[in-house]
């Protein structure tokens, strides 16, 4: 199995199809497998390279908190591990905060960002509308199972059809997850924020959004495109957080149309 270490951290990772390289990175609790619908697509025109941020899949579990700097360095050290001396970068909530880290921290190893669902704080931003959980389960005393049961309607729209939100909870139910990696990812997301130095990315920016992301409301997206020089905005109709399910034919063509459009602002 290939993995990429940073600081003694091991990080699984794999790629698939050849081409311009594309770095998936994913959000809170989420291991690689949770790209499976957009990732064929990708992989037909471009080399996708993918992993499992540290606390999740195949990944270690080091101790907490894991700060947002950190999880940026892994994924520099994912692109060294591959041979890749730069790719456009594809982050999903947590993951794009990863990937505007990434961006802060190490330019030269980003050429593009698709920043989708995510904000600009993880304290500070539009925090979620916990109203719509319907009921109220314990990390520690729920089974994992119930956990994510009950926060299916924090991060999928309305019109979701249930076969695919089911299809979405097999692929996490078979991944390795724990309490202590949640929780150390979470710490990570609150005692970051991006807000004061967004203006200062000089590289191609999408940011998207679901009309009906209720776990980070889109008016974050909207201040993380406002913040960034250049950056375009795009709201998904009928989706909540979990875009690529909500409107995977719709995610499809966002990615692969950006990605052409960044591809031909490189010099």
């Amino acid at each position: 199995m290939p993995y990429a270490t940073n600081k003694g951290v091991r990080l699984y990772w794999e790629d698939h199809g050849s081409g311009p390289p594309v770095l998936l990175i994913m959000g809170l609790s989420f291991s690689h497998e949770m790209w499976f619908r957009v990732l064929p697509c990708l992989a037909a025109g471009y080399r996708v390279i993918l992993y499992d941020n540290r606390g999740i899949g195949r990944s270690d579990i080091p101790r907490g908190p894991y700060f947002i700097s950190d999880m940026a360095q892994d994924a520099a050290a994912v692109l060294a591990e591959a041979g890749e001396s730069s790719a456009h970068i594809v982050g999903a909530s947590m993951g794009g905060m990863i990937a505007q880290e990434l961006a802060l921290q190490k330019p030269e190893l980003v050429r593009s960002l698709l920043l989708g669902c995510t904000s600009y704080s993880g304290l500070f931003g539009r925090w979620p509308k916990l109203a719509r959980l319907r009921e109220r389960v314990s990390l520690k005393k729920a089974s994992r199972r119930e956990w994510q049961r009950a926060f299916v309607p924090l991060l999928y729209a309305d019109s979701t059809p249930l076969e695919r939100i089911r299809e979405d909870l097999e692929v996490q139910y078979k991944c390795v997850w724990t309490s202590q990696g949640f929780l150390n990812q979470f710490a990570g997301i609150l005692l970051w924020s991006s807000y004061l130095r967004l203006p200062r990315l000089r590289v191609p920016t999408l940011v998207v959004h679901g009309d009906e992301d209720c776990l980070i409301p889109p008016q974050n997206g909207r201040v993380v495109a406002a913040r960034i020089p250049g950056a375009g905005f795009r709201l998904v109709s009928k989706a909540g957080h979990i875009l690529t399910t909500d409107q995977p034919e719709a995610c499809q063509d966002i990615i692969l149309e950006f990605l052409r459009h960044a591809a031909g602002k490189r010099p």
